[in-house]
This record gives C-alpha cells, structure tokens and sequence, in this order.
C-alpha cells in the first residue's frame, strides 16, 4: 500500500534531519493519511478512502465528496476515486 492520498496524490517528500551542529542527514516527510468512509449524495452509499488530513478538510470545504470530485483532476485521482467520479457523473446525468 503506497504511501498517496487517493484524492490529492500527494505523496511522500524528503528532505534533511539537521543537527545542532549542522550535520545534515537524509530523511522523508510522510503525508498524514487516514482511512475515512465517504458519503456519496448523489450515489446514496459511502465509500471508504485512504485520503490526507488536508484532503478532507477540503472536502468538507467544497460541500462534500460529490462536489470535491467534479472539481478535481484526474490525474491526481486513484484508480478508485476515478471509478467513484465517473459512477457520480453518470448517476447525474441520468437524474438531470
């Protein structure tokens, strides 16, 4: 299981660990991912996400997982979440 947000694909970062003497050392920021079940209003189910604190502070922003994934981009959408966007946007349409 990598280490990406489904909805952001934001990923690891690296950087250096520096000592009070200026030695520098390699090191990796984490992105502080959770598993969240998501509701669909459109869909009527919840789906469950392995998506970044940062990410759903940005759904609850934009008015829910509907709305967040209208406007997003696919190539920053998982596999899944390109699936989820796509089933929204079908159900819509068929609806509208």
């Amino acid at each position: 299981m990598s280490r990406v947000c489904e909805l952001t694909g934001k990923g690891p970062m690296s950087g250096n660990n520096v000592s009070h003497a200026n030695n520098k050392t390699r090191r990796r920021f984490l992105p502080n991912l959770n598993v969240v079940s998501l509701q669909s209003e459109t869909l009527g189910r919840t789906f469950k996400l392995r998506i970044s604190a940062h990410a759903l502070r940005s759904v609850d922003h934009r008015g829910g997982l509907d709305a967040f994934l209208a406007k997003a981009k696919d190539d920053e959408l998982s596999a899944g979440a390109l699936k989820i966007k796509k089933d929204i946007a079908k159900a819509a349409s068929a609806t509208a």
